[in-house]
């Protein structure tokens, strides 16, 4: 978990000296896993994304398929919460892999790629409410946002491995190697904030892992805010 260092809201505006992400970059949620045997074209389209700077292309995988033959290395059971979390937001019966979610407010199946590229081309013509700065200086991450409207916000830290190949032994893709991009190893939520004012908020960020910031309505709303320094 991360040690918040401290989280402020106050007037006037933040300079910051080091990397800034793409503006207003859309934010892709794959919910996948090794052992579903529709995912492989997915997290092939997945890989593709997360090459742009305009989308912040995310791998969460879930754990709920371990059961049939294989258990998937990068599950976690926050990323089946999560996921649940967007279906009970949405009134969905089910969930399902794989399963993109851009922005925080459309579903779509991601082996589908002519829907995500037009929910894509659709979401990077809005302009996010909440402006969101980054800084990454000596083992510490310094995020600054500030929204145009208040609200009911959650600031979220997404870490996660660039490119991770894997040798499938068992289970619905046995003997395929595949390719996984921007694996999630940590999803934290580190602050909530009414909107008003600068947040600033400090947390220890150790190592080299690129790392994504997302601000949300709370209650797994729409994605009002985002950058990554990869």
């Amino acid at each position: 978990m991360l040690r918040i260092l401290s989280a402020l809201a106050v007037c006037g505006f933040i300079v910051s000296a080091t990397d800034t992400a793409q503006a207003d970059p859309v934010v892709v949620e794959l919910y996948t896993s090794q052992g579903c045997s529709s995912c492989p074209p997915a997290d092939a389209l997945l890989h593709e994304l997360a090459k742009r700077d305009d989308v912040i292309a995310l791998a969460l995988h879930v754990d709920y398929w371990d059961y049939i033959g294989w258990t998937d290395i990068f599950g976690r059971p926050e990323n089946t919460a999560r996921q649940h979390a967007y279906a009970r937001a949405a009134h969905a019966p089910t969930v399902y892999t794989p399963q993109m979610i851009i922005g925080g407010v459309d579903h779509v199946i991601g082996s589908r790629p002519m829907q995500v590229m037009e929910l894509l081309q659709a979401h990077g013509r809005e302009v996010y409410p909440v402006t969101v700065t980054l800084t990454r200086t000596q083992g510490q991450l310094e995020i600054s946002a500030v929204a145009q409207t208040t609200g009911s916000y959650v600031v979220e830290i997404v870490r996660f491995t660039p490119e991770e190949i894997v040798d499938i032994r068992h289970g619905e893709n046995a003997g395929k190697q595949l390719t996984y991009s921007n694996v999630v190893t940590a999803f934290d939520q580190v602050a909530a904030w009414d909107g008003a004012g600068v947040l600033t908020v400090r947390a220890e960020m150790h190592g080299d892992d690129p790392v994504a910031v997302l601000v949300q309505h709370a209650g797994n709303g729409p994605i009002v805010g985002a950058a990554q320094l990869r």
